[in-house]
């Protein structure tokens, strides 16, 4: 199999300029619900690495790749995943419109072989539309496991359209994918659907007040269909699913379990981040040595040393030394959960907290994207029906710490909560004070939304179908190199991207001055006044506000501030950090309110980016930078008021 890849935004790809541009014979839509694995089918068939994850609204846009089955070339097109042709969520509008247009030559449609009857609804619609559809029953390993038998033949005969077993992890199972597509598009098999004519055959019809009733004509047909061609060597094949879900979602354990799996995740990251960042600071140090030597060899001027080694290497150095661990922790642990099938029930836990505050339950899904960055979060608010809702879930979505905002975070509270335990429960007291400040960020959230949905975005929730999968045998070998190089890699490309000339910008902040002060100084004294109405000083918000294009810097500044050193710096020991910080006048109520800010204050450049290309209006981009900044500044006073108050 050949590869050409191509991955497009929200908007319908335009299928001739493709297939002129890489001169394919034949266009194939791959259609399926959430969870069926039709974006493994899509990375199995094309060689492309698209990431799947078993929780809904992975894929957003439309996917793109090429593969050649004997004499042809084959154009593959990923459509969204939906349940139903008949919504309006942003993903299921694209899914709708690609196929009514009939750009394809054939529609593959994925169905989960242990979730047939639920599958079939949306098989049902598409062959209402188009006559050349392919059935491809994925998952036939998890349905064996289950006792699933499933009589392809007759399933065939009653459909009138070809019927394709595969397990898509399993890339030799694609070869009878391929070769009945081959046999389809080149005429040798002709689909002819059987009754199932609901005169619906535009987009308009899938949108009008008769949509009851085709449903449950559907849905009516789907479920003959499934008891004539599935047999099951146990009836409760899902009863071990239904009983660990009795406990994961239950009105009572639900949400204490899911703190103590982030609190598991949290306590792992801080456990195994601080010895390979040791490890990194020095390589980066030695390094550093030797780039000094090399300029001195070619008799570089001290400014162009100090800018590029002090100002853009040693930010880049810190960056990584201090971001890539805790990511290579966390986003492996995160994807495991992903993985198993568990963040739809944390989506379903939340999703009463949500309606109660007239919001999208599926924001749920989005906020735990943006623990691991609120760009992805953002992007992912598109899985949101609701204009209104869409909003409330993108304006608040940077009210959860992302991975940039951890290291700082982890750094004060082993510090100044972690320096009161000993041992082993040093880290204990740690980790319980990073939950309790996403905690503190998880209820912010609903206030925000509550009030955004009273005031400027008015409405009441709308209501959603949330799949809760199947649980699943996590791919460790998979897991871990999708959370390394789709993730991990990706966020600190990134950030390395915007700190490279945040490094210089800082650099000539703190080596520019007027009368012995420096520029970085100036700023400082002038934001020292306000600083310190929030408990903190003036070097403190300054590395707040310099660090806006990436979080991962705020710290660096603030110690390069403190020590006068006209460098970023990079310490290898936390409590040497905290002497520092000490030193210069921190309290624990400098610790409780740096975290606090840390929480809540204005999104990374990267996030606003992704806010004004997501919404297209500077407004709601600028509402997105006041809210969280605007909610930490008072709550900041509010808690040094009260410790005056107190002590």
């Amino acid at each position: 199999m050949g590869l050409t890849a191509k991955s497009t935004g929200s908007n319908l790809i335009d299928e001739n300029d493709l297939l002129n541009s890489i001169n394919c014979d034949f266009t194939i839509g791959l259609a399926g619900n959430p969870n069926v694995g039709k974006s493994t089918v899509f990375n199995g068939l094309t060689g492309m690495h698209q990431h799947t994850g078993n929780w809904p609204g992975k894929t957003v846009g439309n996917a793109v790749g090429e593969y050649k089955c004997h004499d042809k070339t084959f154009l593959l097109v990923d459509i969204p995943g939906t349940y139903s042709l008949m919504s309006n969520s942003e993903e299921e509008e694209i899914a709708r419109d690609y196929i009514c247009s009939g750009n394809s030559d054939v529609t593959v449609v994925v169905l989960d072989a242990t979730s047939l009857e639920r599958n079939l609804n949306l098989a049902i619609q598409i062959m209402n539309i188009t006559d050349n559809v392919i059935i491809c029953v994925n998952l036939l390993d998890q349905a064996k496991k289950k006792g699933i038998h499933i009589d392809f033949d007759l399933f065939s005969k009653l459909l009138g359209v070809p019927v394709v077993g595969i397990t898509a992890r399993k890339p030799k199972t694609l070869k009878h994918l391929t070769n009945t597509i081959y046999d389809v598009c080149t005429g040798k098999v002709s689909p002819c659907p059987k009754t199932f004519k609901f005169n619906c055959k535009t987009d308009s019809d899938f949108n009008n007040d008769n949509n009851s009733e085709i449903v449950s004509k559907i849905l009516k047909e789907a479920e003959e269909i499934c008891s004539k061609v599935c047999t099951y060597d146990k009836q409760d094949y899902n009863e071990r699913d239904r009983k660990i879900d009795k406990i994961l979602t239950s009105k009572i354990f639900g949400i204490p379990i899911m703190l103590l799996f982030l609190g598991i995740i949290f306590w792992l990251t801080i456990e195994g981040a601080n010895y390979p960042s040791q490890l990194l600071s020095k390589l980066f140090a030695a390094i550093q040595g030797q780039l000094y030597k090399f300029f001195e060899w070619i008799h570089a001027p001290s400014f162009v040393t100090g800018l590029l080694v002090d100002g853009m290497y040693q930010t880049l150095a810190w960056v990584v030394s201090v971001m890539l661990p805790p990511m290579a922790i966390f986003f492996p642990l995160f994807t495991f959960l992903e993985d198993l099938g568990y963040l739809p029930r944390i989506a379903f836990n939340l999703d009463n907290c949500f309606k109660k505050c007239c919001a999208s339950g599926k924001q749920a899904l989005t906020m735990c994207m943006g623990f691991g960055c609120n760009a992805a979060g953002v992007v992912g608010c598109r899985i949101i029906n609701s204009t209104r809702e869409k909003l409330i879930a993108i304006l608040t979505n940077a009210f959860v710490p992302c991975n940039g905002r951890f290291p700082l975070l982890i750094t004060i509270a082993t510090i100044f909560i972690g320096g009161l335990g000993i041992g082993f429960g040093a880290s204990i007291l740690s980790t319980l004070t990073v939950l309790l400040v996403i905690l503190l960020g998880i209820f912010m959230t609903f206030i925000i939304s509550k009030i955004l949905s009273k005031t400027v975005l008015k409405g009441m929730p709308s209501s959603f179908t949330l799949e809760l999968p199947p649980y699943r045998k996590p791919q460790i070998g998979k897991i871990i190199i999708r959370s390394i190089f789709d993730r991990a890699l990706f966020v600190l490309g990134r950030a390395i991207s915007v700190a490279a000339p945040t490094g210089l910008v800082i650099w000539l902040f703190a080596n520019i001055g007027i009368n012995n002060i420096s520029l970085l100084e100036y700023i400082a004294n002038f934001f020292e006044p306000f600083a310190r109405l929030m408990g903190f000083d003036g070097y403190i918000l300054t590395a707040f506000i310099l660090g806006i294009p990436a979080n991962e810097i705020v710290l660096p500044i603030l110690l390069m501030s403190y020590l006068k050193t006209n460098a970023l710096v990079s310490l290898e020991d936390t409590m040497q950090i905290g002497t520092i910080l000490v030193q210069n006048g921190w309290t624990i109520l400098t610790a409780i309110n740096v975290m606090i800010f840390t929480l809540l204050h204005f999104p990374c450049a990267t996030t606003l980016l992704t806010i004004k290309k997501e919404t297209g209006s500077k407004k709601w981009t600028l509402l997105a930078f006041a809210l969280p900044t605007v909610c930490g500044v008072v709550l900041c006073m509010f808690t040094t008021l009260i410790y005056n108050v107190i002590f």
